[in-house]
């Protein structure tokens, strides 16, 4: 072989390297597209990779699969398929004929969610995070104050890491109160205020791995999920389980209590700290899925539910007290005590139907009032986002002028207190008696100014209405 024979060689070698670097560098480019399948329609971010035909034809690995099965299924009969209405076959001597515009359609630009890196010299101190709570949440100080304690020591404990023999345990949360109080409402602002993943779950689809439900890890791929499925900032996340109560374990019952005790015993190691396998987008595990490893050793666990049926069992703990003598106690002491939940112990809990090992594993437990009527007067006008500064910035769009007046919040206060559901029941009060209001007030231009009045809460009147430039006029209903 001559040397001209090497030097041609080398040019084709040349040239088909040129050739494979360019076809890389267009594959490379993300023009902001993606493949869609010829046949289905669907992207590829949908389908997974697809299979490039002529003419800048892609189909999906699904349809291409039905594709073959269809041929060599021997159960079909494709000559009577032929003559069927409505029943079209792909031709592939057809495609060499069409020149169809490469099938793409433009990807979804999703803003990924940031989440800051935890340095202790950044973790606000315990009356910071306390303060930045009373501005959103009325009442409860005792519960503002447990919370902000182990908030601040859980992520000193995960900025710290094991740095030397002494290990800081988990300061995981137990959060009693009755319904309406603001167990989820205070988690959600704490999750907001530290800038960290939060996964709000309900304690009541949880059952036995191999039912019908939600296995105990989903709770994990909900964090998962919030932190965009990065597993190192669903590491230092918050996972909120509300409805905590539900999976007490079952009296008098002969059934196999598979939604009760089971799910506590199987939550142990989770609320301690291991290592969980969970799906990737998606709630279950199957084939199709990935699966990643979550380490629940920095996750803190807040769990919270109104519990039933416990002030009974303290009340029965507190009055077994002697009954005789100079130390007896009245049996009616406790009756009337609003605030017979903080005298709640472990033991009562117990009793309730909650495991001792699932309580040693929540070691911060504290109790939420019940609001009475001056709480939830406050919580109509003070908070940032109160429901009043909600509907009067709604009107102010209409530029007309909302105002409640006290006996108004007292007498809304005083029918949310008759539905006894907390703090849930004021929204859906005023909603019914701003609805009138709501839908009249964009007819009339002259309109400026809009007092709520008592008398309209008890039915017994109407609201004042103050036209531009003029005095007030009471409008009766």
């Amino acid at each position: 072989m001559s040397d001209n024979d090497f030097m041609i060689i080398d040019e084709e070698e040349k040239e088909e390297k040129t050739e494979q670097s360019s076809k890389d560098e267009n594959d490379s480019k993300d023009d902001g597209y993606e493949k869609i399948c010829y046949i289905c329609h669907r992207p590829e971010s949908v389908t997974g990779k697809m299979i490039e035909l002529p003419n800048n034809i892609t189909v999906c690995p699904d349809c291409m699969q039905r594709s073959f099965d269809a041929m060599t299924n021997g159960s079909v009969d494709l000559s009577r398929l032929m003559n069927m209405p409505g029943v079209q076959f792909l031709n592939l001597s057809d495609l060499e004929n069409m020149q169809p515009k490469q099938q793409k359609i433009k990807k979804k630009k999703e803003k990924p969610k940031e989440f800051h890196q935890l340095d202790i010299r950044n973790i606000p101190a315990p009356h910071k995070i306390k303060a930045r709570l009373d501005e959103y949440v009325v009442g409860q100080e005792y519960a503002k104050k447990a919370m902000s304690v182990a908030v601040y020591n859980h992520y000193k404990r995960v900025a710290a890491g094991a740095s030397d023999d002494i290990e800081i345990e988990k300061s995981n949360m137990l959060m009693i109160g009755p319904t309406g109080s603001g167990k989820t409402y205070l988690v959600k602002t704490l999750a907001r205020l530290l800038d960290v993943p939060l996964a709000i779950t309900d304690a009541t689809s949880l059952t036995e791995a191999g039912y019908i439900g939600d296995d105990i890890e989903s709770v994990v791929s909900k964090l998962l999920a919030a932190a965009d499925n990065d597993v190192e900032k669903a590491e230092q996340g918050i996972i909120f389980i509300d409805e905590i109560d539900k999976i007490a374990k079952k009296h008098n019952s002969n059934q196999r209590d598979v939604s009760g005790e089971s799910v506590q015993q199987g939550m142990l190691k989770l609320l301690e700290g291991s290592d969980v396998e969970v799906p990737v987008g998606a709630n279950s595990k199957n084939a199709m899925v990935p699966l990643t490893t979550v380490n629940t050793k920095n996750i803190l666990f807040i769990c919270g539910g109104a519990f039933p049926d416990l002030e009974s069992i303290i009340k029965e703990r507190l009055q077994k007290k002697t009954s005789m003598g100079f130390n007896s106690e009245l049996k009616d002491k406790y009756e009337h005590d609003k605030d017979i939940l903080s005298k709640v112990t472990v033991e009562d809990l117990r009793k309730f139907g909650m495991i001792p090992e699932f309580l040693g594993r929540l070691p911060v437990i504290f109790t939420l009032k019940g609001l009475d009527k001056d709480m939830l007067v406050q919580i109509l006008k003070e908070p940032k986002n109160a429901i009043l500064k909600q509907y009067q910035k709604l009107l102010a769009l209409d530029e007309v002028k909302l105002d409640f007046n006290d006996g108004a919040l007292e007498a809304i206060a005083e029918k949310a207190m008759e539905k006894d559901t907390g703090a849930r029941a004021l929204r859906a009060i005023i909603e019914e008696f701003m609805l009138d209001i709501m839908y009249e007030i964009p007819k009339d231009d002259s309109i400026g100014e809009v007092t709520i009045t008592r008398e309209y809460i008890q039915g017994t009147g109407g609201p004042v209405i103050q036209l531009r430039g003029q005095e007030a006029l009471l409008l009766e209903s």
